[in-house]
């Protein structure tokens, strides 16, 4: 009974009870944990040493790091968290973060990012016709853009791509060091004048209502916990009228990846994607495939003034 009592008293905080959520999904180090739950390293320190003194996690070295996760013996963990309500916006914050985290570590340690530095981006590096992406996407943009919008602007390509059209353009990316590469590769290129970057979270963007004509989402979504929340939040900051368009792999089968690569999603087919769309009030043009060694499909939609919003589709794989 006192093991049991000490459990319980261990679990019973908010903080410890989102580590353990999330230690129930993998492995963390400290700096991790620090990051998806916005708290410093000695507040976190103290949490996880009475979790892990108290048997309901396990505190796994690596090298220079120490990772933490959730033993399989630690079954009132596993009771504890099936209590919890799924959609508890701090846990599902969480999660999300969580998934941005594993998604920015793949990037960061990509072979090919450390070898080519700002010429990176994931379409290389999944060996993907980059140069026909490009043309396709360049194909549906507006000859003049007032207001670009990036979500996931990565080394900053596309701006870069549509700077000529744009009166103000915008990259947002969750990676600093990826917002490094971009403020240098357009600063090298003198578009720092109407391109700029910023550190931001595609699921509430630090933007006002209706503020861009044209907002593209390219290669975040398959890394993303929730793609129709992120949809919804990129519809939200189109202007009506407004150009959307999601750039993501289509379905595949290349198990591999979400492994390898971090991804969430095996690509994407167009009900689901079109249903995201109309859920966000977006009615859905014809989409656009580019062939390759995964094939990349490219959506287009307009924000529709007025247009109901219906549920989003459940997506599960």
């Amino acid at each position: 009974m006192d093991h049991l009592l000490s459990q319980l008293r261990a679990a019973a905080e908010p903080t410890r009870l989102r580590l353990l959520a999330l230690c129930a999904r993998g492995a963390f180090c400290v700096s991790d944990l620090c990051d998806v739950l916005g708290q410093s390293q000695p507040r976190l320190s103290r949490h996880l040493k009475l979790l892990v003194d108290a048997g309901l996690l396990a505190r796994l070295p690596e090298g220079v790091n120490v990772y933490f996760q959730v033993p399989s013996e630690a079954e009132l963990v596993h009771t504890l968290l099936a209590r919890l309500p799924e959609d508890d916006q701090v846990l599902a914050a969480d999660r999300r973060q969580a998934v941005r985290l594993a998604a920015e570590r793949a990037r960061e340690a990509s072979a090919a990012f450390r070898r080519d530095g700002a010429d990176w981006d994931e379409m290389r590096a999944l060996g993907l016709p980059a140069g026909e992406i490009e043309t396709a996407m360049a194909q549906l943009l507006p000859p003049l853009i007032p207001a670009l919008l990036d979500i996931g602007t990565g080394t900053g390509r596309l701006l870069e791509l549509a700077a000529s059209r744009c009166q103000r353009a915008l990259g947002v990316d969750a990676s600093r060091d990826m917002l490094a590469l971009a403020r240098a590769r357009l600063a090298e290129r003198g578009l720092a004048a109407r391109c700029a970057v910023r550190q931001a979270d595609m699921y509430r963007l630090p933007l006002p209502d209706a503020d861009f004509d044209v907002v593209a989402m390219q290669m975040v979504l398959h890394y993303a916990e929730d793609p129709a929340a992120a949809i919804a939040e990129a519809a939200r900051v189109l202007r009506p009228n407004g150009l959307l368009l999601v750039v993501d792999l289509s379905a595949h089968e290349r198990a591999e990846l979400l492994a390898k690569n971090a991804h969430r999603w095996p690509g994407f087919d167009d009900a689901a994607m079109h249903g995201w769309l109309g859920a966000a009030g977006c009615a859905a043009g014809q989409p656009v495939s580019v062939p390759g060694a995964l094939t990349v499909r490219i959506w287009p939609a307009r924000r529709v003034p007025g247009m109901a919003a219906t549920a989003a589709p459940a997506l599960t794989f």
